[in-house]
This record gives C-alpha cells, structure tokens and sequence, in this order.
C-alpha cells in the first residue's frame, strides 16, 4: 500500500520573501488609522466685506447692528433698529409736498412786502391821476358841481376795483409759485425715493462681489491644503499599491515554480499572499484581506 504524497506548491523563494515583507508592511499600515481630520470638508468664513454688505442691506431695511459668529461670519442676531427703510425719509417728505397746506412751507417771506409796495405805488398813481381830474374840473368851471362829483365817485369806485384786483393777482401769482414749488419737491422726492435703494443696492451687491470673490480664493486655499492632507495621508498606501503591482508583474515573469514534496495527506500550500496577487488585488484588497493579522 502506497503511502499518500502531498505536494506543495511555493513561488520563487525571493517572490515568497517579498509578498512576506509587503504582507507586514500593509499589516502595520492598516493597523494605524488614518486622521480624516486633516482633509475634512471645511467652509470658508464669511469676510469683512460680506458683513459689510449685509450689515448695509439691514440698515436699508430698517434693522439694527447685526452680530456675527467669530467662526463661521454667520449672522447670529440682530440689533434694534429704527424700523424706518432707507427710502421711507424720501417718501414722508414727498407725502408732506403733497397735501393741500403744502404750498404754505414754500410762500415767498417777502410775498406781502411786494404787495404792499405794489399796492402803494398804485395809490400815488391814482392820487396823480385824481389831481389831473380834479384840475381839469377847476378849469372847465366845473369843480363842485353835480357832473364833477360823478366823475369823483366813478374815479373813487373804479380805483378800489382796480386796486382789489391788483392785489388779488399778486396773491394769486404767489400761491401758483408756491404750489408749483411744493409739486417740484413732491417729485424730487419721489425720485430719491426710487434712487435712494437703487444706489444703497449697488453698493451692497459691489461689495458682496468683492467679498465672495475673496471667499472662493480662500476657500480654494482651504480645498488645496485638504487635498494636500488627503494624499499625505493616503501617500504610504499608493507605496504599497506599487510594491504590490511590481511583486505581481515580477511573480507573472517567473517560468515555473519550484517543488517540494513531503509524506501525508496531500494539501495545497499556496500562500494567501499568491493567491491575493493572482487574483490582483490592490494594496487595499490586501489590506482588508489581511486585517485580522497583527
């Protein structure tokens, strides 16, 4: 009875010696955890010219001093403001021009020294004019009669008609002026009204502009040091990655395998590390394939 023969199949003895070498160097790698810390996502502050611009388009709304998380720049509260819109100051005065006593803030102060010098060079004229009518009468004989007396009264009459109606015209050239005043103040504020947010809100958005564009340069600066950690960190198993994709070119270049035999039950003796490799694992399939071994 013949007695049974195991044979055990081996790679070259330096291919053996070296997937030993790489099995304990990925051993020892995979046992160290790697500190994601270092190239964790990170957001970049907000900078000052973003809380500028906030801070300006809180105002224009009314609002207090905004708080800010020394951190992140996030906005944290807000202060007690006036309650008042930036455009609002614009649009009380514009309503102001527009009501009917208006006209009376934009009276000339000197209207009624005009009237009364209008007036009293009317007065010496028709005192003039009644000293002619008076001598006329004395010339003709007709002083104190009936036909000279009418000629009075139709004078005297006619002066304070003309007289009411000069007067009446000054003040009413003086209310035109007034109104038409008010009605030009009620569209100049009307109109900075609609300026006053259109120039608040571009300098808001300039200001916003800069700061988000110093954001994202910051914010690159953050992305490029974690990408920077990141392959720091994972440099060691891009080692082993090439350690084991050079052991396996160099296992597939060898002829043959060499050949041992000893009594027994006959069991193969490929090694997990040749079988790892012939299936072409990476550095990391190895890694977890070995996890265990310390």
């Amino acid at each position: 009875m013949s007695t049974p023969v195991t044979q055990i199949t081996r790679p070259a003895p330096y291919i053996e010696a070296a997937g030993q070498t790489l099995l304990d160097l990925i051993t020892k790698q995979v046992g160290q955890p790697i500190q994601t810390g270092a190239f964790a996502p990170t957001i970049a502050p907000q900078n000052v010219l973003q809380r500028a611009a906030q801070q300006q388009a809180a105002t224009q709304a009314g609002l207090g001093a905004l708080s800010f998380d020394a951190t992140t720049g996030a906005v944290t509260g807000v202060g007690q403001g006036t309650g008042i819109a930036g455009f609002e100051p614009f649009l009380q005065a514009a309503q102001a021009a527009a009501s009917p006593q208006a006209f009376q803030t934009y009276m000339s102060p000197y209207q009624q020294q005009v009237i009364d010098t209008t007036l009293s060079e009317f007065d010496k004229q028709r005192q003039a004019q009644l000293a002619t009518l008076n001598a006329n009468a004395i010339a003709q004989g007709a002083f104190g009669g009936g036909r000279e007396g009418v000629q009075r009264a139709e004078f005297g009459a006619q002066t304070l008609q003309d007289r009411a109606a000069l007067q009446a015209q000054l003040l009413q050239q003086g209310f035109g002026q007034a109104q038409a005043l008010a009605n030009q103040a009620f569209l100049q504020q009307q109109q900075l009204a609609t300026l006053q947010p259109s120039l608040t809100l571009g300098g808001i958005q300039q200001l916003g502009a800069v700061g988000t564009s110093d954001l994202a340069y910051r914010q690159s600066i953050l992305d490029a040091q974690a990408q920077a950690a990141r392959e720091a960190a994972y440099e060691p198993f891009q080692r082993l990655g090439f350690f084991g994709s050079a052991l396996s070119q160099a296992q597939a270049g060898i002829p043959a395998n060499y050949f041992t035999q000893t009594s027994g039950i006959q069991q193969p003796t490929t090694s997990p590390l040749s079988q790892a490799l012939s299936t072409g694992l990476t550095a990391y399939g190895l890694g977890s394939l070995f996890g265990g071994r310390r």
